[in-house]
């Protein structure tokens, strides 16, 4: 299992056990947290990307990336 998606595992584990006093990996409450801090890292990952560009083009890229994290967001239900 890659080292970033353990890491959210067991942040996801910690969150449904306080949520539900379960401790179960499987509880729905475990996969609806992992799933949402999956979502979120990827909308991290996209909101802070950038090439760099020093014109008219970062203010495009910046509107673009913008809506890219909050159609991600969006179609994951994610706040």
């Amino acid at each position: 299992m890659n080292e970033r998606i353990q890491e959210l595992a067991e942040q996801a584990e910690d969150l449904a056990f306080d949520e539900v006093d379960s401790g179960s990996e499987f509880h729905p409450a475990f996969c609806r947290i992992l799933a949402e801090l999956i979502v979120r890292e990827c909308a991290m990952l996209v909101e802070t990307l950038s090439p760099g560009y020093n014109d008219y083009r970062d203010q495009i890229e910046n509107a673009f990336r913008r809506d890219c994290v909050d159609n991600i967001k969006q179609h994951f239900g994610v706040e």
